[in-house]
């Protein structure tokens, strides 16, 4: 093919394709840069059990028990006890995610929970005891609602977690950090096998990858022609006639220039749209979301955070029990792994997120 009939097709697709982004555009200064660290803020009953389950996760960098989202201010322990302040006992949990995707921290948490039991885990009774999930990112709701509407899936009684934004925060009394760990035999509504099972869930046999963005260079020989225009200049290939948009096995998504995680195949879905479509990202951290006008629309562009390579966008009609979003992802931007070789491959701490099974109580 010549070069000019090459650019051509490339500049067609531009003022064609809804998933497309202006060549060269420059990167805004409010764009969201990856953090190594961020947080989350859980409640499951007692903060004793839920916050001893959730450090023995990978991935987790730090917990600290306290009191989420109720009236007042500072509350001692007496008085959320009193259940009049409506405060829940919640687990502050920094995490990175890059070791620990917040779509997998999530399922771990459910395992330690009933979700279908309001203000009551365990023998604990009372609004302080209920569950919730307290998101400081807004990035981050659909994707909880995504994870909360698959666990309703395998329950026949309705799923009551609390899904809000944080209000408010206060650390617990200094002898409830760390509770079990300075009395081992102290209460606990948590089976002490789900510990042990926490502890190993998303560890892999295989060494933890290290994700950096090559030189232009070495991307020049590593990616065709086509890959390196997407990724690297924002180009849009065609729509229908590229690797993945009728991929549908199970497997991962990663970034072609750097190799980290980016979609899972169970985020998939047909859109019509002739690219691969998910519904959710694995960690909302591991994505750029930049604002895009060219071609007289108004998007939001999506960009890996490592590697800043040019994935596609994200819009507002996806399917509404997933979140609502649709991601729509060149081909040429992604590599897919199989689940068969995922392990092989690096990405063994992953599989749990293909093979969740639910438990129920």
């Amino acid at each position: 093919m010549g070069k000019r009939m090459y650019k051509f097709i490339f500049l067609l697709c531009g003022a064609l394709c809804v998933c497309c982004t202006g060549c060269g555009k420059k990167l805004e200064n409010k764009e969201k840069m990856m953090n190594k660290q961020t947080e989350i803020y859980l409640a499951g009953g007692c903060f004793w059990g839920t916050e001893h389950f959730l450090k023995q996760v990978n991935g987790v960098l730090n917990t600290e028990t306290g009191y989420a989202n109720g009236n007042g201010t500072d509350p001692t322990y007496e008085e959320v006890c009193t259940d009049k302040t409506g405060f829940a006992e919640a687990v502050r949990v920094v995490y990175n995610p890059e070791v620990l995707p917040l779509s997998l921290l999530l399922q771990l948490y459910f395992q330690s929970i009933d979700p279908t039991t309001l203000n009551r885990q365990g023998g604990d009774r009372g609004t302080q005891y209920r569950t919730g999930i307290y998101y400081t990112d807004p990035d981050d709701l659909p994707l909880i609602l995504a994870e909360k509407e698959k666990l309703s899936k395998a329950y026949d009684n309705p799923v009551v977690v609390e899904v809000l934004p944080l209000k408010n925060f206060y650390a617990a009394e200094t002898y409830h950090q760390d509770y079990l760990d300075k009395n081992p035999s102290g209460y606990c509504h948590i089976p002490k096998a789900l510990f042990e099972w926490a502890r190993n869930a998303n560890r892999s046999e295989t060494k933890q990858r290290i994700y950096e963005k090559p030189s232009s260079e070495t991307l020049k020989s590593q990616l065709t022609p086509l890959q390196y225009e997407v990724t690297q200049n924002a180009g849009t290939e065609m729509p229908y006639q590229n690797e993945y948009n009728k991929e549908f096995r199970e497997g991962i998504y990663v970034d072609i220039t750097t190799g980290e995680p980016l979609f899972l195949s169970t985020d998939k879905f047909e859109s019509g749209c002739g690219w691969p479509a998910f519904s959710k990202p694995i960690d909302n951290h591991l994505l750029k979301r930049l604002s895009d006008k060219s071609h007289g629309m108004s998007r939001t562009e999506v960009r890996s955070a490592k590697g800043n390579a040019h994935l596609g966008h994200v819009f507002n009609d996806g399917p509404k029990e997933s979140g609502g979003l649709r991601y729509c992802i060149n081909s040429a931007s992604l590599r897919f792994i199989p689940k068969a070789e995922m392990e092989k491959n690096g990405y063994g701490a992953y599989l749990k997120l293909l093979n969740s099974e639910v438990k129920k109580h």
